[in-house]
């Protein structure tokens, strides 16, 4: 699903039957037809085409932002673990204080002050997910630093970085390529969600949360119109939750000896 959905934004201008933007005034509110797979908008675009180019907006929010927040928990998370002491109490406390809000309103408020915009939604979306990227990372380091292989790298005279960029973080990826795969199905269902409050993607470019938030409004006339948005948000998520739960199967070695 995650694979698909990735080929279709990549693939976006030559999948789609019409151009994104085109507003044909003869067919506003048309149903599904061969003509137009799930029907036309209030302006009488192509709805099909719009949920398209709608996938470019919400792979891009999801991947860069998730991207983001994953280099920032790195950049807290790694020496908070491996040094401690008073730098683990600075940052431990900055992670903790941006846990304190709830996600989406955390990433409202972020967008509030830096304005609507795509480039705004994912600098936005990537600071909100940065605490479970650290804390996590830091829980990593932390059993990882006391291990033999790491006492043994410190006996043979290896210095601080080298110990914590080529023996402790290579040994705490796994976790993290499974938090980045469901933190992006999180990234899109947020980015739907500030797009419908009108702070995400801006009209006219096509974004599933607009969609949905322009098709609110005509549940009872035009169904497929926000139902479609409404559909390929949740499959997105549901394919992003379902893969990062088979990557936590596949690096968890202790479940899969315990199958064996």
């Amino acid at each position: 699903m995650v694979i698909l959905i990735t080929a279709v934004a990549a693939l976006a201008p030559v999948l789609a039957p019409y151009d994104p933007g085109k507003q044909d005034y003869t067919a506003i509110m048309k149903p599904p037809s061969p003509a137009h797979l799930l029907g036309t908008d209030n302006l009488g675009r192509d709805v099909f085409t719009r949920v398209i180019y709608g996938a470019q907006a919400s792979v891009r929010v999801g991947l860069l932002a998730v991207t983001l927040a994953l280099v920032l928990g790195i950049v807290l998370g790694l020496p908070s673990g491996y040094f401690g002491g008073t730098l683990d109490r600075v940052i431990t406390g900055f992670l903790d204080a941006l846990l304190a809000f709830p996600g989406l309103v955390l990433a409202l408020s972020i967008t509030a002050a830096l304005g609507p915009g795509i480039n705004n939604l994912i600098v936005a979306i990537g600071i909100t997910a940065t605490p479970t990227f650290g804390r996590l990372l830091r829980a990593q380091v932390l059993t990882i630093r006391e291990r033999e292989f790491i006492q043994a790298a410190r006996c043979l005279g290896a210095s601080h970085s080298r110990i914590a960029l080529r023996h402790i973080f290579p040994n705490a990826t796994g976790p993290l390529i499974v938090q980045f795969s469901v933190a992006v199905g999180a990234a899109i269902l947020t980015e739907a969600n500030l797009s419908f409050l009108g702070l995400g993607v801006q009209p006219p470019a096509p974004s599933w949360g607009s969609m949905l938030r322009e098709g609110y409004g005509f549940m009872d006339r035009a169904l497929w119109f926000p139902l479609s948005a409404g559909t390929i948000i949740t499959l997105t998520v549901l394919g992003a939750s379902f893969l990062g739960d088979a990557l936590r199967d596949l690096f968890d070695v202790r479940a899969r000896s315990d199958v064996l």
